[in-house]
């Protein structure tokens, strides 16, 4: 291949290049560009000379004419509030992403993949004034699109759940499998998310599928229970659900945390029932599967009567603690499982608290915009105030007041106005940049790399590799190899992991050299590349299918005339030249970003 020739091209899309060891890029593509950035300083001067603005009352902004709302009262609720923020701001919103920019990013956040070309083509086809609520209602409510939901949200939350990799360690009692049929069985189903929560949280049984008593629910818990007196259980319980970062109030209160050591461990009192038995494959000391119970617990003082448990303060001294919830709602003290199991009167506690709405709705709202409204997520207390308030409220209350179902919160999202814009940063909304520690205000779709599973999923739809897939169990075990190469655990009471994906060498030498791009771009007999080259396509047509499976739209003119340059180059091999073509294009930093 001539690929350093083709790289090396000014005018067309900067493939990635090595920087010492970050993954860094020439330029943004045409169709994805930013502003510069502003310094700290001019922020500050700029954010100063605002206020002196509105004190001044100076004209309110003018914003352009609202996005339309496709009749559901929910997205015009939350395109009025987006709104008034832009005008308290004084900021004014980008335009309108493309047809083409906006199905991409809607098949990647809702289904973990771009869209094929002939789902970008019917998308693109349809005039319809309301086809961006159909396409929408389409990817949730087809049949044709259960598996591909139902796949791309068991990986969101097998991550939440377990971390990358969780299940993957031979001496972990967790079952991958076992945990991602319970959610894929969840998604597909559209469960309620009240109720997954809750069986997740009291679930008893065993973790592995086809075994006597399977419940892969009890996935989430049974690593975390018999550890450290279940803290491990207690911290992402507490994050995950109720947005409460508790972990750092367990050795000490904390200084700039509601939560106080007390609270931590009356929550930690839930979970001293729960315990996680091992079991052995025969002949061995393998773990070939493992039980979660709840069993009586005897109390540290002996007494299961009021079974107790004691923490130490910094100054020695120990304090007794009780199940009590985070709003002080308390249960029976008994560790008797016949009298209370403190793990189901959890739920019930967790289910009814506002927490739990308020917490998923963040959640989403970070998924398909790429902020939530306040930072981290899983981070919700007095100390750290969201961005919009009102707005997080009301999707809250909406949230819960249509069943906790997770598809119409989805859709609501997906169809505002703050998703529909396009990532190009205009003058009129520069300040508006949450990596300079400002709050998002969403008046642009902020730019972000893929994640690793869209990556893997994306290139597997834009070289058609999907059509030949196995099982699914056959595809998540070579997906897991793949992404194998980029997370690694590390031990902490927090159950870290840490992934080296976004944008280092071990990324770099896979998109340029790894097997699933030599594959995509292979010129074998039967293969996707040969397969365009031998249609009987005009050279422009073939490469506008190239440009079009990768980026969902054709290529510019320039971007044409390189091409065609290319395919002279190559002295009339047109597969040769597509083959370059696409190794390029998957290699842009266009193809990796979601934009």
């Amino acid at each position: 291949m001539i690929r350093s020739w083709w790289n090396g091209r000014s005018g067309f899309l900067a493939a990635p290049l090595l920087f010492g060891t970050a993954l860094v890029v020439s330029a943004l593509p045409a169709r994805v560009t930013r502003a510069q950035p502003v310094s700290v300083e001019a922020t500050s001067t700029a954010a100063a000379s605002t206020d002196a603005a509105k004190a001044e009352a100076s004209p309110a902004v003018k914003l352009p004419k609202p996005a339309p709302d496709y009749g559901i009262p929910q997205v015009a609720r939350i395109n009025e509030e987006i709104r008034t923020a832009w005008i308290d701001y004084d900021l004014k919103p980008s335009p309108p992403a493309t047809d083409g920019e906006w199905c991409r990013r809607l098949y990647l956040d809702l289904l973990g993949r771009v869209p094929s070309v002939q789902e970008l083509g019917a998308f693109l086809a349809d005039t319809s004034p309301d086809k961006k609520a159909k396409l929408v209602n389409t990817l949730l409510s087809s049949d044709d699109y259960v598996e591909d939901y139902a796949r791309n949200w068991t990986t969101v939350w097998t991550t939440v759940l377990i971390g990358r990799t969780g299940g993957n360690d031979q001496n972990s009692l967790i079952s991958r499998a076992g945990m991602q049929k319970y959610l894929r069985d969840s998604f597909a189903r559209n469960k309620p998310y009240d109720r997954m929560v809750e069986e997740l949280v009291t679930a008893t049984g065993v973790t592995t599928p086809g075994s006597e008593g399977f419940n892969g629910a009890v996935n989430f818990l049974v690593d975390k229970v018999n550890e450290e007196d279940a803290t491990l259980a207690t911290a992402d319980t507490s994050r995950i659900f109720l947005g409460l970062q508790v972990q750092c109030t367990q050795c000490h209160n904390h200084p700039f945390n509601e939560w106080k050591q007390q609270k931590f461990w009356e929550m930690n009192a839930f979970f001293r029932q729960t315990r996680a038995l091992r079991t052995f494959a025969p002949g061995g000391n393998m773990v070939s599967s493992a039980e979660l119970v709840n069993e009586d617990f005897a109390g540290e003082g002996g007494n299961p009567v009021e079974a107790e448990l004691y923490y130490e303060l910094r100054n020695g001294l120990l304090k007794v603690a009780y199940p009590v919830f985070v709003d002080g709602t308390d249960v029976p003290k008994s560790g008797f499982v016949s009298d209370v199991v403190r793990r189901n009167e959890l739920s019930k506690f967790m289910v009814n608290s506002d927490y739990l709405e308020k917490t998923m709705a963040n959640r989403m709202w970070a998924h398909f915009l790429g902020y939530g409204f306040t930072k981290p997520i899983d981070d919700m207390g007095p100390h750290n105030p969201p961005s919009n308030p009102i707005l997080l409220d009301y999707l809250a209350e909406q949230f819960r007041k249509n069943s906790f179902n997770v598809k119409e919160l989805i859709r609501w999202i997906a169809l505002s106005e703050a998703y529909s814009l396009s990532s190009r940063v205009t003058e009129d909304n520069q300040l508006d940049d949450p990596l300079l520690g400002e709050k998002p205000r969403f008046t642009h779709f902020y730019l972000r790399q893929m994640e690793a599973e869209q990556l893997y999923e994306s290139l597997l739809v834009a070289t058609q590799a999907h059509k030949t897939r196995g099982s699914y169990e056959e595809q998540e075990a070579k997906k897991a190899d793949w992404l194998g190469q980029f997370v690694q655990a590390f031990g902490t009471d927090a159950g870290g992991e840490t992934t080296s994906f976004n944008g280092t060498i071990p990324q770099v030498l896979m998109m340029f050299n790894g097997d699933l791009i030599r594959d995509a771009t292979s010129n074998e007999p039967g293969s996707y590349l040969t397969t365009i080259s031998s249609s009987k396509l005009s050279s422009r047509d073939k490469i506008n299918y190239i440009y079009l499976s990768a980026l969902a739209r054709k290529p510019s003119d320039k971007e044409l005339a390189i091409a065609n340059e290319l395919l002279r180059a190559r002295r009339g091999d047109e597969t040769a030249a597509l083959q370059d073509m696409f190794w390029a294009v998957l290699n842009s930093n266009e193809f990796i970003f979601n934009h």
